[in-house]
């Protein structure tokens, strides 16, 4: 086998000699040339197979000779078939160099097929077939490249564009560096397919709902699938505000359930104004036991937030109320937000019940400015606000009520223990 690899290279190497001597006997760089298959004749008559291995690689001699060869096209050409011939050559018949002479080959594919995307496309889509992620990284930019170049030019489909584009990404980031000046080569390949591929347009949302909707709707439960949909609409401008991206979520976490799905699916149907499923999903996320309480704290408040902006009060006080057991450092905030769900609340009742609510606001209030003083302006503008509202000491004398006495108020879903207070 080894002597029919050489024996290959060999007629690869005197096809380049017969075209030198169209010119010369041994072409423009001749003594080079002449060292080279002298190099090559000894080894091979000695059988030293390993030290004929760098004929057998001889791309350097070839390019020197393909670079000082610019006015004979036909000539040129025939040299870069010699050129990617012996690629393939070392290749096939020294595998430990398979990944390198096949990397090399698409470089130069790339370098010498510069303006043919065509040839550089498939030169390269070969490579990477062959290769996987031992494809250099660059050769994954190429290669997205001259796609969208051919798709620009209506030569290549979009849905192939897309394809290509999620396999040499995927590509990219399971290549291993072998130190760090190579993940800093890699990371910046990464970014540039990304780059390119944001700025080629190819992947309009249109473009993705129409390609993508009848594979989810044939399987839906397919996590892989879904998880592509949702990179893919992710990475293109104003593409998450559609059902096929909600139906893609909502099956990644049907499917592989987290608190951070649960609260991403929160603010996708809460962006959309579904106000059950909504709070479903935050309910979800705040009760799953994989958030550290930090996390925690902040969705609770997020989702108090929420509840007051959409009628429901009582669930806005108890996730205000767990947020400052969970991390102290959203009292003030909580607090206040609890002083206005008190004030906004309508209980019903005789006139001392119907204004009880503003007492438990102002108490909210004082809790909320010595918890952060940064609020004192803001919750005494409150308090002043609520205080109006106080009843009458006459009417509170009607209900046998006196200042300073203690007194419960429950309506709205909430309880709360407060004090008697009057208009002075």
């Amino acid at each position: 086998m080894k002597r029919f690899a050489i024996a290959a290279a060999a007629a690869v190497l005197f096809l380049g000699g017969s075209l030198l001597r169209a010119q010369s006997k041994y072409g423009p760089d001749s003594t080079e040339c002449i060292k080279y298959l002298s190099y090559y004749s000894e080894y091979y008559k000695q059988k030293n197979y390993d030290d004929a291995l760098p004929i057998i690689d001889g791309t350097v001699l070839v390019r020197r000779i393909i670079n000082k060869t610019v006015s004979n096209k036909a000539y040129r050409q025939a040299l870069i078939d010699t050129l990617l011939t012996l690629h393939d050559t070392r290749a096939q018949y020294y595998p430990k160099y398979a990944v390198t002479a096949l990397n090399n080959k698409g470089t130069d594919i790339n370098n010498y097929y510069k303006g043919d995307n065509e040839k550089i496309y498939k030169g390269t889509e070969e490579i990477i077939g062959k290769l996987g992620k031992d494809t250099k990284p660059s050769l994954l930019l190429f290669n997205l490249n001259a796609a969208i170049e051919l798709f620009q030019n209506d030569e290549l489909e979009a849905e192939t564009v897309i394809n290509t584009y999620q396999r040499n990404k995927e590509l990219v980031e399971a290549a291993v560096p072998a130190n760090d000046a190579e993940k800093e080569t890699f990371d910046k390949v990464k970014a540039d397919i990304e780059g390119l591929f944001i700025t080629s347009k190819v992947a309009s949302c249109d473009n993705l709902i129409a390609l993508f909707t009848p594979r989810f709707e044939a399987a839906p439960d397919d996590v892989e699938l879904a998880t592509n949909i949702v990179k893919m609409m992710s990475s293109t401008e104003d593409c998450i505000d559609n059902d096929l991206y909600l139906a893609a979520v909502t099956s990644m976490h049907r499917n592989s359930p987290s608190a951070q799905s649960a609260y991403f699916l929160y603010r996708l149907h809460s962006s959309r104004g579904n106000k059950t499923e909504a709070v479903t999903y935050m309910e979800e996320a705040i009760a799953s036991p994989d958030l550290d309480a930090e996390t925690a704290a902040g969705y609770n408040y997020e989702f108090a937030t929420y509840c007051v902006k959409n009628g429901l009060p009582a669930k806005g006080f108890a996730a205000a109320q767990k947020s400052i057991d969970l991390d102290a450092s959203y009292a003030g905030k909580a607090y206040f937000l609890m002083g206005t769900i008190w004030g906004s609340t309508t209980c019903g009742g005789d006139e001392i019940a119907r204004r009880s609510p503003y007492w438990v606001a102002c108490d909210y209030m004082q809790k909320a400015r010595n918890a952060d003083p940064s609020l004192a302006e803001e919750c005494g503008r409150m308090i002043g606000q609520y205080s109006i509202y106080f009843p009458k000491r006459e009417d509170a004398f009607m209900y046998d009520l006196t200042d300073g006495q203690s007194y419960t108020v429950s309506c709205g879903g909430m309880r709360a223990v407060t004090t008697v207070r009057t208009q002075k």
